[in-house]
C-alpha cells in the first residue's frame, strides 16, 4: 500500500509542481487574495477526479481517441490565447493594476468558472494527469492507494501555493510587481497556446 501511495505522491508532485497555466492562475488569485482558497480546493478536486478516472480506465480511452484530443487541443489553445490577452491588457493599464489590490473584485462564480476553464481546457492536464499519471497508476499493485498519493501531492502543493502567495501579497501588491507578474502570465499562456497550435504540446 505505502509503495503505491508513495509512487503516486512522487509522480504527481513532479508533474503538478511544474509551472503551467493552472499554477499561474492559482498564483495570481492568491496574490490578489481573490477567492484563492476555493480556487485551490477546486484544483485539488479536479486533479483527484482526473487521476481517478485515468487510473480506472479513461487513460486507455483517450489514448485511442484522436477526436477528443483534438477538441481539447484547439479549445485549450483558444482559451489560453484569450486569457493571455487579458493578462497583457492588465499589465498595460494602470487602473487594472489598482483593481488587483482589492479583495474579491470579481464574484466567486466568475473566478471558479475561470479556474475550471484553465484546468479543463488545457490539454496538458489530460496528457499529464489522465494519460501519464493514470496509466502509471493502473499498473500499481494498489491503484486506490496510488490515487490517494497523487491527490495528496495535489493538496499539499495547491494549499501551500495558495496560502504562501496570499501571505506575501502585502509585499507584492505594488503596480510594478503586478505588471511583471501579468506579463509573465501572458507570455506563459501564449507560449503554451503556440505549442498546442503547432502540435509541440501534444508530442
Amino acid at each position: 500500500m505505502w509503495q503505491s501511495y508513495s509512487n503516486g505522491l512522487l509522480i504527481a508532485a513532479g508533474l503538478i509542481i511544474a509551472l503551467g497555466a493552472q499554477n499561474a492562475f492559482v498564483l495570481a488569485q492568491s496574490l490578489r487574495r481573490e477567492h484563492h482558497l476555493p480556487v485551490a480546493m477546486l484544483c485539488i478536486l479536479c486533479d483527484a477526479i482526473l487521476v481517478s478516472v485515468g487510473v480506472f480506465g479513461l487513460a486507455a480511452i483517450l489514448a485511442q481517441s484522436p477526436v477528443l484530443l483534438a477538441v481539447a487541443r484547439w479549445g485549450g489553445a483558444a482559451f489560453l490565447l484569450w486569457y493571455g490577452a487579458q493578462a497583457l491588457l492588465r499589465a498595460c493599464r494602470p487602473q487594472a493594476l489598482e483593481q488587483t489590490s482589492t479583495n474579491s473584485s470579481r464574484s466567486l462564480r466568475t473566478v471558479m468558472l475561470s479556474a475550471l476553464a484553465v484546468t479543463l481546457l488545457n490539454p496538458h492536464v489530460y496528457l499529464d494527469t489522465v494519460l501519464l499519471i493514470g496509466s502509471l497508476g493502473a499498473q500499481q499493485s494498489m491503484p486506490a492507494a496510488y490515487v490517494l498519493g497523487a491527490a495528496s501531492a495535489s493538496a499539499i502543493w495547491f494549499l501551500a501555493l495558495s496560502i504562501g502567495a496570499a501571505s506575501l501579497a502585502p509585499w507584492l501588491a505594488r503596480p510594478a510587481t503586478w505588471r511583471i507578474i501579468d506579463l509573465c502570465v501572458a507570455l506563459m499562456m501564449f507560449s503554451i497556446s503556440w505549442q498546442l497550435i503547432t502540435g509541440e504540446g501534444l508530442k
